[in-house]
């Protein structure tokens, strides 16, 4: 599967996502509010997470999980280059910027149980 079907199927698989246009990016929501966007030119995916989540999801994308290199690097966007992860891993990661953003009743419906 093209790693854009699996943003796209996975993304769209969570509770009211929507997909929208977002200037020349592909952009994925929830009431609104973006949790993934899709650059079709550089082939990555940027997600949103928490300060922690973005740490820990750095930590074991070797190299392939990065801030952004700017102010939204500081605020937990973080660039995704799909093609060098396994699917899990990805899966895993949009499901953990959805939560980031959800309302805690709908992230409540998809974060893993511990």
């Amino acid at each position: 599967m093209k790693q854009i079907d699996l943003l796209r199927q996975t993304a769209l698989s969570l509770p009211e996502t929507t997909e929208e246009p977002h200037f020349e990016k592909t952009s994925f929501r929830v009431k609104k509010k973006i949790f993934a966007t899709y650059n079709p030119t550089n082939k990555w995916a940027t997600l949103k997470f928490s300060e922690i989540d973005q740490d820990v999801f750095t930590k074991i994308g070797n190299g392939a999980i990065y801030p952004v290199p700017n102010k939204w690097g500081k605020q937990g966007w973080t660039h995704v280059e799909l093609d060098k992860l396994p699917d899990e891993l990805i899966n895993d990661a949009i499901t953990t910027a959805y939560c980031t953003v959800a309302p805690e009743k709908m992230a409540s419906l998809v974060r893993p149980k511990i």
